[in-house]
């Protein structure tokens, strides 16, 4: 019932078929146009592949993403699969390249010992435990941004930051009390009923 709009806004739409006047959510993170969406077996998380050259790994009830896939030398990527298994993440970008990207960053591959194993459910359990405290959320959402892709996400802050200051003086000194929509309900063009 639920489907995924790549839009060139930067942003990808995730709406119900059941009700399209709004936007259940928006998912956020890409600095240029996304071009492909494609949804996983379990169809609990999404990938996406940009203009930005990255490759994003959403929550379908979450607006930023989790993880990012990157490479110097990858391009802009056109399209982005998951594999039966939901196991690996497929991307075929500009430098006609597909890559093979794991689900998982932090799965290891291959069979593992007992004593890895239980080591790495230890630490996630130590993870999840203690998640709520800041410092350990921000280590966790912490990865490596390129810099090109910093100072795009800068300059777009920026410019969002600038256009909602105009907004409120607008409001704020317009007789006419003038109705802002939620940015969900922004991006509905128009209800044909």
């Amino acid at each position: 019932m639920n489907f995924l709009l790549a839009n060139e806004d930067h942003n990808v739409y995730s709406f119900d078929l059941r009700n399209l006047d709004k936007a259940l959510m928006v998912h956020k993170d890409h600095v240029s146009g996304v071009m492909d969406v494609a949804f996983s077996p379990t169809g609990r998380e999404f990938v996406t592949g940009s203009y930005d050259r990255t490759v994003r790994l959403f929550k379908t009830n979450q607006g930023r993403s989790n993880n990012m896939y990157h490479t110097k030398r990858m391009q802009r990527v056109f399209t982005v699969n998951y594999s039966s298994d939901s196991r690996f993440i497929l991307s075929g970008s500009d430098d006609t390249n597909i890559r093979i990207w794991k689900a998982d960053i932090n799965h290891q591959l291959g069979v593992q010992a007992g004593r890895n194993e239980r080591r790495s459910q230890i630490r996630d359990t130590i993870k999840k435990r203690y998640s709520h405290m800041p410092e350990v959320a921000r280590i966790a959402k912490d990865h490596h941004v390129p810099k090109m892709i910093k100072k795009a996400a800068a300059l777009k802050h920026t410019q969002k930051s600038a256009a909602r200051k105009k907004q409120d003086n607008r409001i704020r000194h317009n007789d006419v009390d003038s109705e802002v929509l939620p940015e969900r309900q922004r991006v509905v063009v128009a209800n044909l009923k």
